[in-house]
C-alpha cells in the first residue's frame, strides 16, 4: 500500500527525532530563514561601514559582494567532508558564523579609529581586513546549504530537486527580510555596531537551537557539550561586547579626533561629530571626514564666495554649505538682499544655530533675516525650481555657490554632474557666476579638470583657481591631500558663467574684517590652478560618472 510505505518511510528518516517529520521540515525551513537574514545583513553591514570608512561605496559593494560569493562556492565545496556529521558540522559553522560577522564591524572600525594610516593608503590594511572578513563569512554561508540537504533528508527522504527548491525559498525570503530590516530598522534603531552583535546572537541561538534541539539525539555526549560550550561562549562574548559597545564607541572617537568630543550625534542622512571649542580650535567632522577646521576655514570660504561676488549679487543661492560659513562671507556684501541655502541635514543646520562655537565662527548667519534656510536634496531643489514648484521668488539668483562635499564621494557625484550644473545654469539670472569647490588642482588633477570639463559640458565658461590652507590634519577621505603630502593643502574652485567672468575680488564694504584674501595671492592661485590644466577630459554624467575615489 502506497501510503503505508510512506508511512515507514517517514519513520524510519526519522527515528530519534523529537517531533514528526512536518514540524521538523517546517522547524528547519525556519532556522535556514533567520540564517539567511542573518548572512545578508552581515554583507550589508561590511558595504555600509567599509564606504562610510573608506569612501567609494561602488567599489567597496563591489569587493564586498564578489568576493563573498566567491567564498560562498568555496564552502559549499569544503562542506562535503561535514556531510557524514551534517548537524554537529551545521552547529559549529552557525557558532563561528555568528562570532566571525557579528564582531566584524567592531574589528573594521577599530582598524579605523586605531590604525589610521591604513586608510589614507587606500588600498592598505583596512582593505585586506575587509576581504578577509568577506572570504571567511563568505566560506561560512556557503558551507550551510549543503549541511541543511543533509539534515533535511534526515528527516525525510525526498528527490533534490524538491528538498533544493525548499531550501533556497526559506533562503531568498529569509535574504528580503534581512535586507529590509538592516536598513530601516537595525541601523537606524541600534546602528552598525549593535546591530552586527545582535545579529550574531540571533544566528547562534537559531542555529545551535535547531541543532541541539531537533538533532541532539543524533550527537555523541562529547559533541553535545562542545557544541553547547561552544553556543554559551559566542553569546556570552557577544553580548559583552554589546555591553560595552558604548565605551569602545567614546574610546574611538576620542582616538580619531582627540579628547574635546562636544558633540557627536548620528543624524538621519550622516554622523555628526565637533570638537573643539571656539575659534582655530573648532572642528566639524561629517561621516568621519573633516568639513570644517576653525585653523583654516577662512581660506576656504573667502576662495569660494568672494570672487563670485564680483558682480551683482542682490540674489544668492548657496548649495550646501549648512554650516553657516559660506553664508557668512556672503553676509559681508551689504548689497545682498536675500540668500537662499539648501543643505540636505537639518541636524547640520540646527547645530550651525545653536552650537556657541560654531554660531561664533558662522558670526550667527542664521540670525540675518536675509538668509532663508531649506532643507532638501540640492538636486531635487534645483529640478523643482526648474519646473516652476520650487522656492525660487523674484528671479533667477546673481550667484551660486556650491558648498558640497567632494566629488570623488561616489554619494556626491550626482552633485558634480553635467545634469546638475545644466539645472544651476538654468537659475542663473542675466550675468549670474557661479562658484564650486572641485578638490585640489595640485594633488588631484583629474578631478579638478573633470568639474571643469563638465561644467563646459553644461554651457558653462569657467575659470579656475585655488586658494592655500594650513590645516593639513585629518587626512581620511578624498577631501585632503594625503597626510605624508609635505605642503599645505591647496582647495580648487571653477568660477562658471554664460560669459567667462573675470577674477578679481569685490571686498565687503561693511566695515568687518578685511579679507585674508587678496588679489595677489587670487591671481597667483589662478596661474597655479591653471598650470595643472589636464585637456581633453570627458564630462561627468548621471549615467556615467568619471570622478576618480
Amino acid at each position: 500500500m502506497p501510503g503505508a510505505e510512506r508511512g515507514a518511510r517517514g519513520r524510519e528518516f526519522s527515528d530519534g527525532l523529537p517531533v514528526g517529520p512536518g514540524p521538523a521540515r517546517l522547524l528547519v525551513l525556519a532556522t535556514v530563514f533567520v540564517c539567511a537574514a542573518c548572512g545578508l545583513v552581515y554583507e550589508l553591514e561590511l558595504v555600509a561601514l567599509a564606504s562610510y570608512l573608506m569612501g567609494d561605496s561602488v567599489t567597496q559593494a563591489s569587493v564586498v559582494l564578489s568576493v563573498m560569493v566567491f567564498a560562498m562556492g568555496v564552502g559549499a565545496l569544503s562542506a562535503k567532508r561535514l556531510r557524514c556529521r551534517a548537524a554537529l558540522g551545521f552547529g559549529v559553522v552557525e557558532a563561528i558564523l555568528a562570532l566571525v560577522g557579528g564582531v566584524s564591524a567592531l574589528a573594521l572600525y577599530a582598524s579605523f579609529a586605531w590604525s589610521p594610516e591604513w586608510f589614507a593608503g587606500g588600498l592598505g590594511g583596512a582593505r585586506f581586513l575587509m576581504v578577509g572578513f568577506s572570504l571567511l563569512i563568505g566560506v561560512l554561508i556557503g558551507a550551510e546549504v549543503p549541511l541543511l540537504m543533509e539534515m533535511m533528508q534526515r528527516i525525510r527522504r525526498q528527490d533534490a530537486g524538491g528538498a533544493v527548491a525548499d531550501l533556497f525559498a526559506a533562503d531568498y525570503v529569509g535574504a528580503l527580510v534581512g535586507g529590509l530590516a538592516f536598513p530601516f530598522l537595525l541601523l537606524p534603531l541600534l546602528g552598525q555596531l549593535t546591530g552586527a552583535l545582535l545579529t550574531g546572537a540571533v544566528n547562534a541561538f537559531a542555529g545551535g537551537a535547531l541543532v541541539l534541539g531537533l538533532f541532539g539525539r543524533d550527537l555523541s555526549r562529547r559533541s553535545r557539550r562542545l557544541l553547547v560550550l561552544l553556543n554559551v561562549s559566542v553569546l556570552a562574548l557577544l553580548g559583552t561586547a554589546a555591553a560595552l559597545v558604548g565605551d569602545f564607541e567614546d574610546a574611538a572617537r576620542r582616538a580619531m579626533y582627540g579628547a574635546d568630543v562636544r558633540v557627536a550625534v548620528q543624524s538621519e542622512v550622516q554622523e555628526i561629530v565637533l570638537t573643539g571649542g571656539r575659534g582655530p580650535t573648532l572642528a566639524l567632522y561629517l561621516d568621519g571626514r573633516l568639513r570644517v577646521s576653525g585653523a583654516d576655514e577662512h581660506g576656504y570660504h573667502e576662495g569660494l564666495v568672494h570672487p563670485a561676488m564680483a558682480g551683482p549679487h542682490a540674489r544668492v543661492l548657496i548649495l550646501g554649505g549648512g554650516d553657516g560659513l559660506a553664508a557668512r562671507e556672503v553676509l559681508r556684501h551689504p548689497g545682498v538682499r536675500r540668500v537662499d541655502l539648501v543643505e540636505l541635514d537639518p541636524a547640520v543646520v540646527d547645530l550651525a544655530r545653536r552650537d556657541p562655537g560654531l554660531t561664533t565662527l558662522n558670526d550667527h548667519a542664521y540670525g540675518d533675516r536675509r538668509l532663508h534656510p531649506v532643507t532638501a536634496d540640492a538636486f531635487d531643489w534645483l529640478r523643482s525650481a526648474r519646473t516652476g514648484t520650487g522656492a525660487r521668488p523674484g528671479g533667477g539668483y546673481d550667484v551660486v555657490i556650491a558648498d558640497l562635499p567632494h566629488p570623488g564621494i561616489t554619494s556626491s557625484t550626482k552633485l558634480y554632474s553635467e545634469e546638475f550644473f545644466g539645472l544651476a545654469a538654468r537659475v542663473l539670472a542675466p550675468g549670474g557666476r557661479i562658484a564650486v569647490h572641485s578638490g585640489s588642482p595640485a594633488d588631484r588633477p583629474r578631478t579638478f579638470w573633470t568639474v571643469d570639463a563638465t561644467l563646459r559640458a553644461a554651457g558653462l565658461l569657467t575659470t579656475p583657481y585655488s586658494a592655500s590652507g594650513t590645516d593639513g590634519a585629518f587626512a581620511f577621505g578624498p577631501d585632503r591631500a594625503p597626510r605624508d603630502h609635505p605642503k599645505a593643502p591647496d582647495w580648487g574652485f571653477l568660477l562658471a558663467g554664460r560669459e567667462r567672468p573675470p577674477l578679481t575680488l569685490a571686498p565687503p564694504g561693511d566695515g568687518g574684517p578685511p579679507l585674508r584674501l587678496d588679489g595677489a595671492a587670487l591671481r597667483a592661485g589662478g596661474l597655479a590652478a591653471e598650470a595643472t590644466r589636464l585637456p581633453d577630459l570627458p564630462p561627468s554624467t548621471l549615467s556615467h560618472p568619471r570622478y576618480p575615489h
